[in-house]
């Protein structure tokens, strides 16, 4: 049983003995009724191997995500940002996302919704956040997923929107910035 007894000038820490175990080496003469558990051990863990090997070959251990776009969505990097975003002559919704964010996954299937939902009044583009350093830098990307709207090469004041997002909030996120800008 474990005690603990404090006290100001000192803690004492009362423990039951730890069992220790002297293993002597196997001899010949050892009967094969004690060498059993080890050759049925040996033969698990043998077999283990293998199929771990095996599940090794066929796949990665650790998945593998890549930054997919859907229907409406198109994926560029920072040669065509310039182009695409900064000389469209429609607003141009950009989500900086990576393949490494559970978030950015989350919301995808809301943003290629809102992809095919808008087209007709919208551009949205995806920028991978690992392969395009140089962007995150300028437009001060802390958090991810970030959506941003551009409309005439220049960023839509109060359009920053950080993190996940539901597909009914992303709608009025939306119609609420597309409204704005077609009053002012």
């Amino acid at each position: 049983m474990d005690t603990v007894i404090s006290s100001s000038a000192s803690l004492t820490l009362s423990l039951p003995p730890v069992p220790v175990r002297t293993v002597a080496s196997i001899s010949a003469s050892t009967s094969s009724s004690l060498l059993l558990p080890l050759a049925h051990w040996s033969s698990r863990l043998t077999s283990q191997r293998r199929r771990t090997h095996r599940f090794r070959k066929s796949s990665s251990p650790v998945p593998q995500f890549t930054v997919s776009c859907g229907v409406g969505i198109v994926e560029i990097n920072e040669s065509q940002f310039e182009d695409t975003v900064l000389k469209a002559n429609r607003p141009v919704l950009v989500e900086f996302v990576a393949t490494w964010c559970g978030p950015c996954r989350l919301i995808s299937p809301a943003m290629e919704s809102l992809a095919q939902e808008y087209e007709d009044r919208l551009t949205v583009v995806k920028i991978d956040h690992d392969a395009n350093p140089r962007l995150i830098e300028e437009y001060k990307v802390y958090g991810l997923p970030t959506l941003i709207l551009f409309k005439d090469g220049q960023e839509v004041p109060e359009s920053r929107r950080e993190g996940a997002i539901t597909k009914v909030k992303l709608k009025e996120y939306m119609d609420a910035l597309l409204q704005s800008m077609s009053v002012s």
